[in-house]
């Protein structure tokens, strides 16, 4: 299995994706664009593509942001998806996924910044790589805005904060508003960098504070994440193998 990893933030990274893909012993390949590395070109072999989040969204300009193109991103990621690839978003990346597929993102009835629990919609608890999930589980946050539906999307859970938060486009093609991936131990950046979603914390209920994040254990979230992946590259490779 050959992953292609697309980063647009060093204090936003794969987190426990890269712990799995190293675990496994699947190649890793990365666009760190923040350090001006190229997407992949139509002619670059990989299974399965990864977009990762970040602070910018899918209108961001390269004027306002010079190393996030986001057309550039929506074209890998539609071209991906036309040639039967595993592709997989996380918060920015999901909302760019729908925008790929012409859903325009919208803003979430709330910013929710830190770990509260989703639950799983009927189509949720019916969709085959997400039955290690309870019907309820706690997993991170972090973001403002949520991804587009398509006619044919499912959403998969929910939380109180946000209605979109897993969101299947087709069955090798997933978008995740949670973050799964976050390990306490790489989110120093990410809160250093997000000074300014603290302030008035107080008066929302979906922004927890700082010590309460690095405190929190992610270990059942990222093993939840791990056995979606598993089952995802079984099925995946029973299909096209």
């Amino acid at each position: 299995m050959d992953i292609h990893f697309v980063i647009h933030e060093a204090f936003e990274g794969a987190g426990y994706l890269e712990h799995w893909a190293n675990e496994r012993g699947y190649k890793s390949h990365y666009s760190r664009v923040y350090l001006g590395d190229a997407l992949p070109t139509k002619e670059t072999y990989f299974d399965c593509l990864i977009i990762l989040g970040g602070p910018q969204n899918p209108l961001t300009n390269t004027i306002e942001c010079s190393y996030f193109d986001s057309t550039a991103e929506q074209v890998l990621i539609r071209n991906a998806i036309d040639d039967c690839k595993i592709v997989i978003g996380v918060c920015l990346g999901a909302q760019l996924i729908g925008e790929a597929l012409g859903a325009k993102h919208e803003k979430s009835p709330h910013k929710e910044i830190g770990y509260f629990p989703i639950q799983l919609t009927e189509e949720g608890r019916k969709d085959p790589l997400l039955q290690s999930f309870g019907s309820s589980e706690v997993v991170g946050h972090w973001h403002n805005d949520m991804p587009g539906l398509t006619n044919t999307a499912q959403v998969l859970a929910v939380s109180a904060g946000c209605p979109r938060q897993i969101v299947r486009y087709s069955d090798f093609v997933y978008g995740f508003q949670c973050h799964l991936e976050f390990m306490s131990t790489d989110l120093d950046l990410l809160i250093d960098h997000s000074a300014n979603d603290f302030t008035n914390r107080e008066s929302s209920s979906f922004v927890q504070a700082e010590l309460t994040i690095t405190s929190t254990p992610t270990r059942r979230m990222n093993l939840l994440l791990s056995d979606f992946l598993d089952k995802m590259v079984v099925t995946y490779l029973r299909r096209y193998y």
